[in-house]
């Protein structure tokens, strides 16, 4: 008998009840009290009430729990207790680490190191794994562009192409190479379909309004690209896309989803996704929004209840066919299959693989040190011997605010804060640590604390930004600038006139205030995780260089937002601009420009761009360009440079953005050395969405250049010639 034979034979002997079970995902009843708090209040079952719905066949599937213990014994009665002996699937939301916690995904996207994500996300599942966990509701891959949406911490930034490279290689990390029933294999479920990252100011849950050229050119690729990797699931987005809510979109999750995309794993709403269309305005009540969600494309309903509640009734009513809930299970039953839960139901609890912390706390460091980002650097950095060092600010010493968001497993006492660090890397070395504020409110003394340590010192190191609670789910922000209080002690730090490193702790692009831009060096370190202090300490002291560069645009003003590199030109262009003259799209403050632009970051060295040729002035349908740019390290130190091709296309029938990444490469130089740096370029990569929504390439002149940055750079141009 074939697996389609057999799933099909199950599904005739369930009864109706059971199959909205199989469809029914809940909170697990024993979780942390961080997975709680992740989410909003609901009505949950009691352990024994669970272990009952579980017997009975009323539940599937189940979340956070927290061990393998627990999920071994819920596992015994669903297999052993219950009618029909179908094995639980036990899911998680693992976003960058269980136990050891890597870099969030914005912060380790600086990295432009896919294979990096790829290696975390792999470390990540085998903790996950072994207890007892088969399937993660990650990799976020919403393209994020708005700085105020706090959400955006969780994905690659705002460029499509990153956004691309890091979901596949997220999906191949957690699902592994191999079978996705091996022990060690997470089932991935790229989120959230679709432009959730678009939702309008930047306010988390909003409505989205995007045209379907937009969708297709920007928010659909990542998604493709991590089902083009083997992404087991889906996850329905909170929002609406021009009206219609994602969780009852049919045009999103089964034209687009199922007939084009060609993608046959399980859709899954989102907490209380479908319980939300009544809010919507889209469906009555919860029979409704159960019957509005399935029939839209959602498979299975997480958190809310409402098909192990009402999809029986609906069923024998006739508002649903059976034949759209069969579907729905067997997919359901196709993934646990693909786990080889039905196998071996127990095989990621009894017997676990042996997990090498050792071995994941190195690559955490390795993977902190990746992400950080130098913006600026006058020479103060690396730091000097000898000298006495204050370090202020709220995110200098202590556990919190190390991991970042969507942690839900890891101890934060297990991770090392950036004194220790420190510490640890200059030995005897004087540290004065004072916190002066904290991350949203004043403390008393703290400023005169740290304008009196400033003072004794050196050099101060200024640790501002966010908290962990500042950045994530449900965290949008109105000023994307520091909070009243860091601001108020970097001004005060900044008029002892002594010299300032700051860190900048975010999950998102901020506003620096003049106090942090006349900084002596600017570092972004995002939330590094388990490692952060070791790895900071290894940028600042120079033991390691920085090489992240930025994956997001850092506006000069929250007014500017939403603010990305590749936007569009419009018929009045601020490049023309006059002096005097008001009538083109700037502010009247201002150029709308990039205080740092996407693409950028400094390393220790100074690499310097000297020639750029292409074999050709000319690129044939079916042919290729082959570029190549000469780089130098003039510096005194070993260098890593991120080399970034960007295009842009003069002229076509839709208007173009200013620029687009087409491909990057890292390289390595040392002090005096030059290399030679190649890229291909085929008709493939000059792709838009034209004007009836297909992809589609016109022939015509194309700028290009090759430099460190979306703003530098050299330039050359060619044509692509007709097909």
């Amino acid at each position: 008998m074939t697996l389609v034979q057999s799933i099909e034979t199950l599904i005739d002997e369930m009864s109706l009840e059971e199959k909205a079970g199989q469809l029914t995902c809940l909170p697990a009843a024993r979780s942390r009290a961080t997975a709680a708090a992740a989410n909003p209040d609901q009505v949950e079952l009691n352990e024994t009430e669970q272990a009952d719905a579980v017997r009975k066949g009323l539940v599937g599937s189940l979340f956070n729990g927290s061990n393998a213990g627990w999920h071994r014994r819920m596992q015994q009665i669903a297999v052993g207790e219950s009618r029909l002996g179908i094995p639980l699937l036990f899911g998680a939301d693992v976003i960058h680490g269980f136990e050891t916690i890597f870099p969030v995904p914005l912060g380790e996207a600086a990295s432009f190191d896919p294979a990096l994500a790829e290696r975390t996300a792999r470390a990540a599942a085998i903790e996950a794994s072994a207890a007892g966990l088969a399937w993660n509701f990650a990799p976020m891959v919403d393209v994020a562009r708005d700085a105020r949406w706090g959400r955006g911490v969780e994905g690659a930034g705002e460029d499509v192409l990153v956004g691309e490279r890091f979901a596949a290689a997220r999906v191949r990390g957690f699902q592994g190479r191999g079978d996705l029933s091996e022990a060690t294999a997470m089932a991935a479920t790229p989120k959230h379909f679709v432009g959730y990252g678009a939702c309008i100011a930047g306010l988390d849950y909003n409505s989205v309004d995007l045209s379907e050229r937009t969708l297709r050119e920007t928010y659909f690729p990542p998604f493709e690209a991590g089902f083009a990797a083997g992404a087991a699931a889906t996850m329905a987005a909170f929002n609406d896309v021009a009206g219609v809510p994602a969780h009852a979109n049919p045009w999103l999750l089964r034209t687009v989803l199922r007939d084009e995309m060609g993608f046959d794993g399980l859709v899954v709403s989102d907490f209380t996704g479908d319980l939300e269309l009544i809010f919507h305005g889209v469906a009555v009540d919860g029979a409704d929004a159960a019957r509005v969600a399935l029939l839209g494309g959602v498979d299975m309903s997480m958190a809310s209840g409402l098909y192990m509640a009402h999809l029986p009734a609906l069923v024998r009513s006739g508002a649903v066919p059976e034949s759209v809930v069969d579907a729905a299970v067997s997919r359901v039953l196709q993934l646990k299959h693909k786990l080889g839960l039905f196998d071996d139901p127990h095989r990621r609890t009894d017997k676990p693989a042996t997990v090498d912390h050792t071995a994941h706390r190195a690559l955490a460091r390795e993977a902190a040190r990746k992400s950080v980002v130098m913006l600026h650097n006058d020479g103060i950095l690396p730091l000097a011997g000898g000298q006495r060092i204050a370090l202020i600010g709220p995110f200098g010493e202590g556990p919190g605010n190390l991991h970042g968001p969507w942690v839900l497993f890891a101890d934060a006492a297990k991770a090392i804060d950036l004194a220790s660090g420190l510490r640890a890397a200059l030995g005897n070395a004087s540290l004065d640590v004072v916190r002066g504020c904290d991350p949203e409110g004043p403390i008393e003394g703290g400023i005169a604390a740290a304008v009196a340590a400033a003072n004794d010192a050196d050099v101060i190191i200024l640790a501002v930004g966010e908290s962990e609670a500042m950045s994530g789910e449900a965290q949008s922000r109105v000023d994307i600038g520091l909070p009243a209080a860091q601001q108020a002690l970097a001004d005060a730090i900044a008029a002892t006139s002594k010299p300032i490193v700051t860190l900048l702790t975010t999950g998102r692009a901020l506003v620096l205030g003049e106090a942090v831009a006349r900084s002596n060096a600017i570092l972004v370190n995002w939330f590094l995780g388990s490692e952060a202090g070791h790895a900071l300490a290894d940028i600042l002291t120079g033991a390691h260089g920085p090489s992240g560069r930025l994956p997001i645009s850092f506006p000069v003003a929250t007014g500017q937002s939403p603010f990305y590199y590749d936007r569009k030109r419009s018929g009045r262009p601020p490049e023309t601009l006059i002096d005097g003259e008001q009538f083109k799209t700037r502010y009247r403050e201002m150029l709308n420009r990039a205080a740092y632009p996407f693409g950028h970051g400094l390393t220790y060295g100074e690499i310097i761009y000297l020639t750029l040729d292409l074999s050709h002035d000319e690129l044939a349908s079916g042919g290729t360009l082959e570029i190549c740019a000469t780089l130098e390290n003039r510096g005194t130190r070993e260098a890593s440079e991120l080399v970034q091709l960007y295009i842009h296309d003069r002229v076509a029938s839709i208007t173009p953005p200013l620029c687009q990444l087409k491909d990057w490469r890292h390289v390595t130089l040392a002090p005096g050395a030059s290399c030679q740096v190649s890229f291909t370029l085929s008709p493939d990569q000059l792709c838009f969405v034209g004007r009836d929504c297909r992809w589609t390439t016109e022939p015509g002149l194309f700028d290009l250049w090759v430099g460190p940055s979306s703003e530098a750079g050299l330039t050359t141009s060619f044509t692509l010639l007709p097909g």
